[in-house]
């Protein structure tokens, strides 16, 4: 899941299942430290690094020969060989046997690090959609031994895919799969500073820098579907996005001018493929106005919800990969969430905080579903909820200060 933050407030070939007898290839690939344990819990984010690495090392296919991953563990050299080392599992699994380590999902709802597994014959590793709405997506495989390890674009309205009907490829993901917690933040409207910390908790800030303009309104987003969420601004003044790949001090990536005076900033993954992009609500017609690129041009979604006073609010309240919306009324302290980009009802409505509480979405607990907590100027607590259903913070700490205003974002890519 893309981390999604709203602060105002992703030829035929003939390849065989079954696993062979294999001699090690000698090879020196990096040895890093893993975030992950063997067959333990795993982000999205490290997933796809290790089936990147693959690609770095150009790895051929030979199911007879085993390679290390970056920490030296080998695992098979062909397409289920590659998907168990990109989730780091306890050995080189089968088509025919990563069901077991595995749930089936449907094919519109895969996400980064998930599989498409065609059990009698082949296996791909889902990279991240590039159009959801056409099909269209990355992914990256072991095909056959006439080429190395690498990604390709696939298309799930095509007959084929990867030299196989597309129809009989199941989805799978991964059980050991997590999303990765969101951490907390500040942003110092006085000094201009960015106090990170990489856990929803009390404690030491992780990251200090200073980004940004007096005036300006700080943002979070995953803007190049790397796994960290960077940091961004949008200036009121000239309705333009400054962002920012990484959480630190440095150049923008993209400055977009979007939008027009009095409007508020939004940003989200509204294709699901991966990657935050801008948008902003005009509270003078209670109109999203939303981009699937951070680039100019005009809305790619346009819509009416939410009403006046209130704040708008974006996140993957159902845990699928696109982002929702949402709105947070002050003067109720009501939330208002709808678990697609587009006009409709409200799927999650509840009370949450009180009047002058700051609304910051996250996904605290990392189940991969955002949760809209609050934090309350008035004693600078933070009250977590981890479900969208109730009134009540499954727990609350101090962080931060006078003239800050709150964030959340996973800093780490943990």
């Amino acid at each position: 899941m893309s981390r999604t933050r709203s602060r105002v407030a992703r030829s035929t070939t003939f390849l065989l299942a079954a696993g062979l007898a294999m001699t090690t290839l000698a090879a020196t690939a990096p040895t890093a430290q893993a975030a992950s344990s063997v067959a333990g819990p795993i982000t999205r984010a490290e997933i796809i690094s290790r089936a990147q690495n693959w690609v770095d090392e150009a790895v051929p296919y030979n199911q007879g020969t085993s390679y290390p991953d970056p920490q030296g563990r080998n695992y098979r050299m062909d397409c289920s060989g590659y998907v168990s080392m990109a989730w780091h599992a306890d050995q080189s699994y089968t088509t025919w046997t990563l069901p077991n380590v595995s749930t089936e999902v449907s094919k519109s709802s895969l996400l980064p690090g998930d599989a498409l597994n065609y059990s009698e014959e082949h296996v791909i590793l889902f990279g991240n959609w590039i159009d959801k709405s056409a099909g269209t997506f990355k992914y990256f495989a072991e095909q056959n031994s006439t080429v190395v390890t690498n990604t390709y674009t696939g298309n799930l309205n095509s007959s084929s895919l990867a030299g196989w009907p597309t129809s009989v490829y199941k989805g799978l993901r991964y059980d050991k799969t997590t999303s990765g917690q969101d951490g907390i933040g500040m942003w110092d409207t006085y000094n201009r500073y960015f106090h990170l910390r990489n856990s929803p908790n009390a404690g030491a800030n992780d990251r200090d820098f200073v980004y940004g303009g007096a005036g300006m309104t700080p943002l979070t987003g995953n803007w190049d579907g790397q796994g960290a969420d960077g940091v961004g601004m949008w200036d009121p003044t000239n309705h333009t996005f400054y962002l920012r790949n990484s959480p630190n001090a440095g150049g923008n990536d993209y400055e977009v001018s979007f939008g027009s005076i009095g409007d508020i900033p939004v940003v989200g993954d509204w294709d699901g493929n991966g990657t935050d992009t801008i948008g902003v609500w005009r509270p003078s017609n209670h109109t999203f106005y939303l981009r699937n690129s951070n680039t100019p041009g005009a809305a790619d979604k346009t819509f009416a919800y939410g009403g006046d006073g209130m704040i708008p609010l974006a996140g993957d309240w159902d845990g699928i990969g696109t982002d929702g919306i949402g709105m947070y009324d002050p003067a109720t302290h009501m939330v208002y969430l709808r678990n697609s980009p587009n006009a409709g009802g409200n799927d999650f409505q509840f009370g949450y905080g009180t009047t002058g509480d700051k609304p910051v979405v996250g996904d605290y607990d990392g189940d991969g579903k955002d949760t809209v907590a609050i934090w309350r100027p008035s004693n600078h607590n933070f009250y977590i909820n981890n479900q969208n259903t109730n009134n009540d913070a499954d727990y609350n700490f101090a962080y931060g200060g006078d003239d800050m205003i709150p964030l959340a974002g996973d800093w780490d890519g943990q």
